[in-house]
This record gives C-alpha cells, structure tokens and sequence, in this order.
C-alpha cells in the first residue's frame, strides 16, 4: 500500500507534537486499534531486551514470543534506520 508522503509528513509532525506520556497515551489510544497498540508495546519491550543483551531465547520465554519475531526486531535494530538506537539513547538520558 502506497502511502502519500504529505500524509507520512503530516502523522510525524503529529507525532513529533507529543510532549507527555499522557499525551501519547491519549493519541495513541485514538489512532490505534487495541491490537496495533500492543504489537507495538510488544515490539518496543523486546528491542529494550535485545539492547540488554538479553538472549532471544530468553527473550521469547519472557514475553512469550516467537523467535521469528524477536529475529525480525534484531534485524530492524541492526540494519534500520537507527531509529532504535537513538530512542533507546535517549530514554537512557531522560531515566538518569
């Protein structure tokens, strides 16, 4: 599905307003089906566990996960964007 980039543009300046959890929390909530929320909350905890060095078996028997998925989370941390990175970098900061 191909997507037009003002709309792309348009949801990351959305995205970029948010400026609270409780914000997030109510955006999120609206634009997001239950099932979308939390694949992604699935998604985001098991990137900060293969940041940990957590391994992927270990990974999948505390979240209950396939290996297939955590592999696909491992590949986007290593060959994406580095937006994973940069995030996890940041959150670090913002927690000390």
């Amino acid at each position: 599905m191909s997507v037009p980039p003002k709309h792309l543009r348009d949801l990351y300046e959305l995205f970029s307003s948010v400026r609270t959890a409780a914000e997030a929390e109510k955006l999120f909530a609206d634009i997001l089906t239950p099932q979308e929320l939390a694949s992604v909350a699935e998604r985001w905890q098991l990137i900060q566990e293969l940041n940990k060095g957590t391994s992927q078996r270990d990974i999948a028997k505390k979240l209950n996960l396939s290996i297939s998925k955590i592999t696909r989370g491992s590949r986007m941390m290593k060959y994406g964007s580095g937006g994973f990175g940069m995030f996890l970098e940041k959150m670090q900061k913002n927690r000390k």
